[in-house]
């Protein structure tokens, strides 16, 4: 990764105070994913469009994020089933930022996301005070029945469009944890382009110039698929097979 530090060097930096104006809680997201080998490439090729957010020296910053969901997969269920409407509940933390957060993302029929969260002094597997508040609040959902099912980790780099309210954010080094299992994901790179609304976009012309097409999974679901083995993912396999087929990624499981 020396190449990519090496890159994002070459961009203005922005902090997280000046990237409140670009918090983007109610947005349309637009996933693609590729091979890590071409990152260094793409991000050559539009430093001069987008700022990179540095934290505390760090541009590439390090997120743990603990998924919860019912006892039987109700919410991965309503992915699996091509639901509309449907609910991610987590505790996300910002590792160089020392910050954590208990977070709602509620995907409507739309196709907005809309996200909110309160801030929380550590993350401990469970939801209650104002956690508690928020998920009555925001969702039909009680604490009562929701149960920490795996974490989600990986590596973010974000990227802020100089003209315009975009955000653009890279996740590579993707690992799934739970008890019994550890799983890391190799030479893959999910990039998720978030806007207030559809606008020209540098990212999403560059993905079109490499033909690489929209598309991708919840980080979520393909994590329960990949630490639960008998859990039902038909409508999954076309995604997962063109996975395998076009980025050739590789799983090691580790202690």
């Amino acid at each position: 990764m020396e190449t990519v530090n090496n890159i994002l060097n070459d961009f203005e930096p922005i902090t997280l105070k000046e990237m409140d104006n670009v918090k983007l809680m109610d947005r349309t997201d637009t996933k693609y994913v590729f091979r890590l080998e071409h990152l260094p490439t793409f991000l050559n090729e539009i430093k001069d469009d987008y700022r990179v957010l540095d934290v505390n020296g760090h541009r590439i910053s390090r997120y743990e994020s603990l998924y919860f969901d019912t006892r039987n997969f109700d919410l991965y269920m309503s992915h699996h089933r091509g639901k509309p409407t449907r609910y991610k509940i987590r505790c996300r933390k910002y590792v160089e930022s020392e910050l954590h957060f208990f977070e709602v993302k509620f995907k409507n029929n739309k196709g907005r996301t809309i996200k909110d969260r309160v801030k929380q002094k550590l993350i401990d597997g469970s939801i209650k005070d104002k956690a508690e508040a928020l998920l009555v609040e925001k969702t039909p959902l009680f604490a009562a029945h929701l149960e920490a099912k795996l974490w989600v980790n990986y590596s973010r780099i974000t990227l802020v469009n100089r003209n315009s309210p975009e955000r653009v954010t890279i996740d590579i080094n993707l690992n799934f944890k739970n008890e019994e299992s550890d799983v890391n994901i190799q030479n893959l790179v999910i990039a998720e382009v978030k806007q207030d609304k559809a606008l020209a976009s540098t990212f999403i012309r560059l993905m079109k110039k490499y033909h690489i097409r929209e598309g991708s999974m919840s980080k979520y679901c393909f994590g329960v698929i990949s630490l639960f083995n008998k859990i039902k993912h038909n409508n999954f396999k076309p995604k997962l097979i063109s996975l395998k087929k076009t980025l050739k990624y590789d799983t090691t499981a580790g202690a």
